[in-house]
């Protein structure tokens, strides 16, 4: 089975990363979310989440995917955290989906992961970041990087994700039972 990471901070947005956790799991992905300090976390609009686990211990096991909701404060929180920063350049070394939305590709491209890549994100949050390549659309894919834009696309994103795991099959089919047509 497929398994991916969804690290949330303080912060995060709530719409994407449920959004996330709930179509992958909706494909049988494994998706597991973890707090940066293993406690329950206060979304960027206040709602509370309880993650399955703390980032230590998700850090113990290897991972098909990684996930970055944005929001904020919660995308500056996942920035400044040395474990996230390294567990995306590791996981992009090893050739894994490195993923992220809204203003979460700020995190990516501070490790370096978006130099003269294709990217998008929440309108100005890759203004600081003149060596990726920005493009409009909700859902950007170079190689195994993909971004999207933010809450509003959440649900494209997540399923994009879908069919990169599990297949265009699982996506029409996880799709199909979200009665989006």
């Amino acid at each position: 089975m497929k398994s991916v990471l969804v690290p949330l901070a303080n912060g995060s947005e709530e719409l994407e990363a449920v959004t996330v956790l709930n179509i992958l799991r909706r494909a049988g992905i494994e998706a597991v979310s973890a707090s940066l300090d293993g406690h329950p976390i206060r979304g960027s609009r206040g709602t509370m989440l309880i993650t399955d686990t703390g980032l230590e211990e998700a850090l113990k096991r290897d991972f098909d995917m990684v996930v970055l909701p944005g929001g904020q404060p919660g995308t500056n929180n996942l920035k400044a955290d040395a474990r996230i920063i390294k567990l995306i350049q590791r996981m992009a070394a090893e050739d894994r989906y490195v993923c992220a939305i809204c203003a979460a590709p700020s995190v990516l491209a501070t490790a370096g992961l978006l130099d003269g890549k294709r990217a998008t994100s929440f309108p100005g949050a890759l203004d600081a970041f003149p060596q990726v390549l920005r493009e409009p659309q909700a859902v950007v894919e170079d190689g195994k990087t993909i971004t999207s834009r933010g809450p509003g696309t959440a649900m494209d994103f997540a399923l994009t994700l879908v069919e990169r795991l599990a297949g265009k099959a699982k996506r029409d089919e996880v799709e199909y039972g979200l009665v989006r047509v």
